[in-house]
């Protein structure tokens, strides 16, 4: 699970395995960004269930890590 303090800290990068997806949250607009493996960055709703899930079983990765395919 990716705690709160996280996301208060700053810029947030989850990678969620389970379904082939990472996510970035940018601290500075509230936005979120999803990538589905070896596929380009779109902005996703902040209430996406996608979203959540990979909030409680992802994990924290670093920024080159979100950006490597």
């Amino acid at each position: 699970m990716v705690s709160l303090e996280a996301f208060q800290a700053g810029d947030v990068y989850i990678d969620f395995p389970y379904e082939d997806v990472k996510f970035r949250f940018e601290k500075k607009t509230g936005k979120v960004f999803g990538r589905f493996y070896g596929e380009p960055e779109h902005e996703v709703p902040p209430s996406s269930e996608l979203y959540h899930d990979a909030i409680s079983a992802g994990k924290l990765i670093t920024r080159e890590e979100y950006y490597k395919d």
